[in-house]
């Protein structure tokens, strides 16, 4: 298992109870971490790979996530990729917030929902939220508390579908050895060559066969399957945004194979490289 690194979200004393603040970014880069506060993500044109626990799942523009203490996660995108816009919302806070009326029936509902957010929850009816959380970063004092309670009073009623596995053990994965952001950033930076089990493995001085036990419960997939998706994905981007041919794409994404290329495009994608293209025209 990896250690996630310990992102401190507002140091000293005195830090307030919560943050809300939009980024826009280039891309997103691989940042396995956690922290004690919880976490609301909406993530507005952003498109990649998200990891929560042992969570691996693609991610669209409108994600919204609620991600509870010390739970590992990340959002990445691909860096060759030019996103026109990395824009998304965070909204952290302390479970100190709400110490002093969480025993209260009428916020039982919310208190529920922050318990099950301990395997990470998202949500699927994002656009009914959107305008309130866009707004919150701009807001302040009582203002910004009264929203943040009104979002977690609406996001209760709704099915959040929860995204570590049950048995996913937080303690474990962020008190282990920090290495799966090597690893990760290691693979983004280099698909388009030829990586091995045995090279990554070497990354972090283990071997091979430990490597993969380590690789698989980190992310939830398997070596190959995880390189694979960050090929395909930069695949994705070549054939909306270039004419190149299918033969000199797959190359450029690291196979070897056409034939190969094909036979993973297809699986994932559920149509060949060629209808990928002409349904994106």
């Amino acid at each position: 298992m990896m250690k996630a690194e310990l992102e401190k979200i507002v140091p000293g004393e005195g830090k307030p109870f919560m943050v809300a603040y939009r980024m826009n970014l280039p891309y997103l880069e691989f940042y396995w971490h956690h922290h004690p506060e919880y976490e609301l993500t909406y993530k507005i044109n952003v498109e990649g790979k998200r990891i929560v626990g042992d969570s691996y799942e693609e991610f669209k523009a409108g994600d919204l996530v609620l991600i509870g203490p010390d739970l590992p996660h990340t959002w990445v995108t691909d860096r060759k990729i030019k996103n026109k816009n990395c824009d998304f919302v965070v909204i952290q806070f302390s479970a100190s917030l709400f110490n002093s009326f969480i025993g209260l029936n009428e916020f039982e509902s919310i208190k529920r929902l922050l318990q099950n957010s301990k395997n990470g929850l998202h949500f699927k009816n994002s656009k009914l939220f959107r305008e309130k959380i866009m707004a919150l970063p701009e807001k302040s004092g009582v203002e910004k508390i009264s929203d943040l309670i009104w979002l977690l009073g609406q996001l209760s009623k709704q099915k959040g579908r929860k995204l570590a596995s049950s048995d996913y053990d937080v303690s474990q994965a962020k008190n282990k050895e920090q290495r799966i952001n090597q690893v990760c950033t290691y693979l983004e930076n280099n698909f388009s060559k030829p990586v091995s089990i045995s090279e990554a493995a070497s990354i972090i001085n283990i071997s091979p066969s430990a490597f993969c036990k380590f690789f698989k419960r980190a992310t939830g997939k398997t070596f190959s399957d995880y390189l694979n998706d960050i090929r395909i994905g930069y695949a994705c981007y070549q054939l909306i945004e270039t004419d190149k041919q299918i033969s000199t794409i797959a190359r450029s994404a690291g196979f070897e194979s056409v034939t190969y290329f094909n036979r993973v495009f297809t699986r994932k994608k559920n149509s060949t490289p060629r209808e990928f293209r002409n349904e994106a025209a």
